[in-house]
């Protein structure tokens, strides 16, 4: 990025577009070398590995960071208000639990509830999916193929921790994990 920034600066091409487009690869490229992530443009990222691995800690600290860099709203919704005090105080945490979700169904009914009644919503962090979807023990693939039509229909990013080894994941989901603990 530092090269094709100097032969920009040395040919004087600050045309508008190209200034936009630099400006949005640093970004990209700053944004991806802080998180570390494998996988950036896709509208569903996974954070996979067994209990106790630190999804959570990798999940609040995504968020932490893109709560800084994002245009939009962010979403975290978690089980409980226990990390209230470690996420940012931009992003709106959401305790899933004060809801009646008992059903794929009607956690995706849910989520499109949050989706409709925030236009600038950019990204939606998910602590622990499969309870909060309702999925513990059960295939989530079409729970996740239903997420990424949303995320590419309303343009959000939804982060989401899951409680399997990536190995364990169905096969159509396994190309969405970023990170693997």
């Amino acid at each position: 990025m530092a090269d094709l920034w100097k032969i920009v600066q040395k040919t004087g091409a600050f045309d508008c577009f190209v200034w936009e487009l630099l400006l949005e690869l640093d970004r990209l490229m700053y944004y991806t070398e802080t998180t570390k992530f494998r996988r950036y443009l896709t509208m569903v990222q996974l954070i996979v590995g067994k209990r106790g691995k630190g999804k959570t800690k990798q999940l609040l600290d995504k968020a932490n960071a893109v709560v800084k860099e994002a245009n939009g709203n962010v979403d975290f919704l978690d089980k409980s208000a226990q990390h209230m005090y470690e996420l940012n105080n931009k992003i709106r945490l959401i305790n899933v639990n004060e809801y009646p979700i008992d059903s794929e169904d009607a956690f995706i009914g849910f989520i499109s509830g949050i989706i409709s009644q925030d236009h600038d919503l950019e990204y939606m962090f998910l602590d622990s999916f499969l309870k909060l979807s309702s999925l513990e023990g059960a295939d989530i693939s079409n729970c996740i193929k239903r997420l990424e039509d949303l995320g590419e229909k309303y343009k959000i990013t939804f982060v989401i921790s899951v409680s399997m080894d990536a190995e364990d994941l169905p096969d159509s989901v396994k190309r969405d994990v970023a990170i693997s603990l």
